[in-house]
């Protein structure tokens, strides 16, 4: 029998929703409990590249940025869906939790020059000033506790080093052409190796990797209750249905009693098959998703619904999704690389199975996504392949695949990287449409070799600028597919997070299909429905609304405990 437990607050999830109530909520003098199922702390957040899109920052609001522009470009973003109520309290709430995350807790953030929005046709959109990352953190501030916080995904790293996306990505983009960038990618990489031989993992984190180790560290610093490998088995209620705690197993075995109330922060359910089945279109017969998240399994999904909430899909799109690689390292084990960033690069062009393109490999990852879905939609299985020339793979590589000098066999081996001498053997190899890739290419390169891509209109956005190769000339996202020999991997469907999540009202407390709120239980972050109504607005479009609403959260727990005893009080005088 689980023993009790007594807390004012408890949090499921220790990624950066959960970690955002638990500070500002202990910031407050409150006892608070975060319970993580993962045997790690940081959840998806710790592999992620780390960034926030924050609109109303303090860099934004000094370029000039307005709140009516940014208003203006999230209402274009997915109109259909746009949440007035939730984005006010949102832009409203972005200078105050960014201000107490810097000013009050170890989080520390940079802000860099250039950040441009996803999608930059639309009216109200920036080129810079709303996405912040956070800034590198020595994890010896932990002490031993460093161990416990979620490893890089591994697939995404050089060599044990996680680069930034901006000015640090770039230099390892070019560390075979740049004595300059050599040099620079020697160093970190030597430093890498060296932290890694002295303290079991390097010791310098950067992404969302730092802004976790930061968290915890202000965790530590409050007070706060940290339990890993301790999942939420079911939510506990009182008479009157409020909800009052939850059963704990693993390693913090116990029935804890959350005074104020539970905040479900444990990630959304692109990884339970179940409902993925139900609510992503492209995913039927749940074997056709890969997700790269850790700890999305609907576990908090699975807990709002047993206490008569809902999943809330009537969102712009349901998942944040990102074409992945899906293969195995030689031991066998399944390994994904997501490809956030590398389609966009010169000489690279995606392909369905016919050969064909389908759509501008240089916009965001999502929106990519999104269009190999529908162009996939009616077809037994969502895929396609993204191919280079010999030039391309030795100056850039193809994602996982790294650039000369780099050897290939490994990469032939885990079956990441397919290789043919020409066209047509690369196509047979791949099993698609030979003269469809030919024509492709034939049809592909002369517009591309002036910079231009009449079809898709591939490099004709400063954010697709952005996810190119800037030195390159004259366009930095096209260059002609050349000789040969040719390289592919072939990418299927993943996903960043849902959007889909658990409905939800303006103080983030769970509510059935109804409206109704259940009292006593709050979901924040990627567990709860996407703020933004679906829609994909920039860099850290996940963790800007965690860590907005999470703070939210955390600030209003007590005032709105005190609410609802009012409110009971004066139904149990009524009655």
């Amino acid at each position: 029998m689980s023993k009790p437990v007594l807390c004012d607050v408890l949090v499921i999830g220790s990624g950066v929703a959960g970690m955002a109530a638990a500070l500002k909520a202990a910031s407050q003098g409150l006892n608070v409990i975060v319970a993580e199922k993962e045997q790690y702390f940081g959840g998806t957040t710790a592999i992620s590249a780390g960034w926030a899109w924050v609109p109303g920052n303090k860099q934004g609001v000094e370029q000039g940025d307005t709140r009516e522009e940014a208003e203006t470009y999230l209402r274009n973003l997915a109109p259909e869906t746009f949440n007035e109520a939730g984005v006010r309290d949102f832009l409203d709430t972005v200078p105050e939790a960014i201000s107490f995350f810097e000013n009050e807790t170890e989080v520390k953030f940079t802000y860099p020059e250039k950040s441009p929005d996803y999608k930059m046709d639309l009216p109200g959109a920036k080129l810079s000033g709303r996405a912040i990352l956070p800034q590198d953190v020595d994890a010896r501030v932990l002490g031993d506790k460093r161990l416990l916080m979620q490893p890089y995904m591994s697939s995404y790293t050089v060599f044990g080093y996680m680069p930034q996306v901006g000015p640090d990505i770039n230099e390892f983009f070019h560390v075979n052409q740049s004595v300059s960038s050599f040099v620079y990618v020697a160093k970190k990489l030597l430093r890498t190796w060296a932290d890694a031989a002295r303290y079991k993992r390097p010791v310098l984190r950067s992404n969302g990797n730092a802004l976790m180790t930061r968290m915890v560290k202000s965790a530590d610093d409050l007070g706060v209750r940290l339990w890993k490998s301790s999942p939420a088995l079911s939510l506990t209620r009182d008479d009157d249905g409020t909800i009052t705690g939850a059963v704990i197993g693993g390693e913090h075995a116990a029935t804890v009693t959350a005074r104020l109330g539970v905040i479900l922060a444990a990630g959304g359910f692109s990884g339970n098959k179940e409902l993925r089945q139900q609510y992503f279109p492209h995913d039927a017969d749940g074997e056709d998703h890969f997700t790269p998240t850790v700890g999305h399994g609907g576990d908090a999904a699975t807990l709002a619904i047993s206490a008569g909430g809902h999943i809330d899909h009537s969102v712009f799109s349901v998942g944040s999704w990102a074409p992945v690689t899906v293969f195995k390292y030689l031991n066998g084990k399944q390994r994904l690389f997501p490809h956030l960033r590398a389609i966009g690069l010169p000489g690279l062009i995606a392909v369905d199975r016919h050969g064909k393109r389908f759509g501008n490999e240089a916009l965001s990852y999502h929106d990519f996504g999104g269009t190999m879905i529908e162009h996939n939609k009616g077809q037994d299985k969502t895929f396609g392949y993204v191919i280079g020339d010999a030039k391309t793979m030795h100056k850039y590589g193809i994602g996982y695949a790294k650039p000369w000098p780099m050897p290939r066999g490994y990469f032939y081996k885990t079956g990441y990287l397919v290789k043919g001498a020409t066209l047509e053997e690369l196509a047979g190899k791949l099993g698609i449409d030979a003269a469809g890739l030919k024509a492709t290419v034939a049809d592909f390169n002369p517009a591309a070799e002036r910079g231009e891509d009449p079809y898709f209109g591939r490099g004709s956005t400063l954010y697709n600028h952005f996810r190119g190769d800037m030195g390159h000339k004259p366009n930095p996202n096209l260059a002609p597919v050349g000789k040969g020999p040719y390289y592919a991997a072939k990418i299927q469907m993943g996903d960043l997070g849902t959007f889909a999540g658990i409905g939800v009202n303006e103080r983030s407390e769970v509510v059935t299909e109804e409206g109704t709120a259940i009292p006593g239980l709050i979901a924040v972050g990627a567990a709860a429905v996407s703020v933004f109504g679906g829609g994909y607005p920039g860099y850290g479009s996940h963790i800007g609304p965690a860590l907005v609403f999470g703070y939210r959260a955390g600030r209003d727990i007590a005032k709105f405990s005190a609410v609802r005893g009012v409110e009971r009080a004066a139904t149990v005088e009524a009655g």
